[in-house]
């Protein structure tokens, strides 16, 4: 499979995913305007509709411009095509197999016809594999080890609502441990309790959900080197906001998208072009 195609392909897996369309017309639209409207680069949805012709359905190589594939490249979390096409790797159960083939010559004091070709299969597998969240997060061992308190008790976040996040002793009830929580403000608080009141919507309790998903109060502390495809964000009636990890909107249920460097230099920084309030 050519980069191209894999790269198209993704492209469209990916949108399917998020817009959770799945015609090649409703595609190429749901691309068309989120290319236009969050990556500020127009790619109209007739290219898109011919791109999935020649590369989804069939096997056509056409052109595509180098810059076309450099922002369909980071519509998919890489820095240009040569990145993609260093460093994607497909993920599926074939990856990690590596084919090894071994003939023997056939003549009369060979082996018999039928072990002629021996075929093994040699499986790569991780003894230690970190959690999507925590790689698509770009966490790294200090805030591994975070979570590992988090859980086992070493952190929780106290009821008391003068201080709801801070530190207590191991001999704490962890708040990952309680059974519900509920999205205030810009963080999930745990609860034991299943109703608090008509205003509150309460969810099971997911520790990777309740532990890295904030909103970022400070937007203009973006900017293209901690923020480019490192957070999220959702723009609702025309305004942003902005997320520490991927997942629902807390409020409105919607998708997060993951923040380009067009979102970041129009919504966010010193100079963003949409003021934002604390709502």
């Amino acid at each position: 499979m050519s980069k191209k195609k894999l790269l198209i392909t993704e492209v469209f897996k990916k949108a399917e995913e998020e817009s959770q369309r799945d015609t090649k017309n409703g595609l190429a639209s749901y691309l068309w305007l989120y290319f236009k409207e969050d990556m500020g680069f127009d790619i109209n949805d007739r290219s898109f509709s011919r791109y999935y012709d020649a590369y989804v359905i069939g096997n056509k190589e056409i052109r595509i411009n180098p810059d076309r594939l450099d922002m369909l490249s980071e519509y998919l979390g890489y820095k240009n095509f040569d990145d993609f096409s260093g460093t994607f790797v497909k993920e599926n159960n074939e990856v990690n197999k590596t084919t090894v083939k071994v003939s023997v010559d056939n003549d009369e004091e060979s082996l018999t016809e039928k072990l002629s070709k021996i075929v093994i299969n040699i499986t790569n597998e991780q003894y230690f594999k970190i959690p999507d969240f925590l790689k698509k997060n770009g966490m790294g061992i200090v805030e591994m080890a975070f979570l590992v308190l988090l859980v086992t008790g070493g952190v929780v976040f106290s009821k008391d609502k003068k201080s709801t996040f801070g530190f207590a002793s191991l001999w704490g009830t962890p708040a990952t441990e309680k059974p519900y929580m509920y999205w205030d403000k810009d963080r999930y608080i745990a609860s034991d309790s299943s109703y608090i009141g008509p205003q509150i919507n309460m969810l099971p309790m997911k520790p990777e959900v309740f532990v890295y998903q904030k909103k970022i109060t400070r937007p203009d502390t973006l900017t293209i080197e901690n923020g480019d495809h490192k957070v999220w964000y959702d723009k609702t009636n025309n305004h942003v906001e902005f997320f520490t990890n991927y997942g629902m909107h807390p409020e409105n249920g919607k998708a997060l998208k993951i923040a380009t460097r067009y979102i970041i230099e129009t919504y966010a920084g010193t100079h963003p072009k949409e003021e934002f309030a604390d709502n």
